[in-house]
């Protein structure tokens, strides 16, 4: 279904390790918008909502909005440190382009 890297992994667990309140995992779906015509969304839940997709790797549980499983199959999750920041990126075999932040896809 998706992919999360080694780097994705322990970023997700360092943000459930600190999170002000218990969760269960990390939720990601994709909505309109964004420059490219669709944006990812992220963040920690502490549930699964009913009809989410959950892949879980090495304990971590990343739940996938049921109408976004299209869009988001096959998708590597990176979490890159560089010069400009740090944060996730997405190699997603279903975008035609993307937007140059990386955050949105067409």
């Amino acid at each position: 279904m998706i992919h999360l890297t080694d780097s994705a992994l322990d970023a997700v667990r360092n943000a459930i390790a600190k999170a002000p309140e218990p969760v269960q995992g990390l939720r990601l779906k994709v909505e309109s918008g964004g420059c490219a015509g669709n944006k990812y969304l992220m963040g920690l839940v502490r549930a699964a909502e009913e009809d989410d997709e959950v892949v879980e790797r090495d304990g971590v549980k990343v739940f996938l909005e049921h109408d976004s499983l299209p869009l988001l199959y096959g998708t590597t999750i990176d979490f890159v440190v560089a010069i400009e920041g740090a944060g996730f990126t997405f190699d997603n075999p279903n975008a035609s382009h993307a937007c140059s932040c990386g955050k949105s896809f067409g």
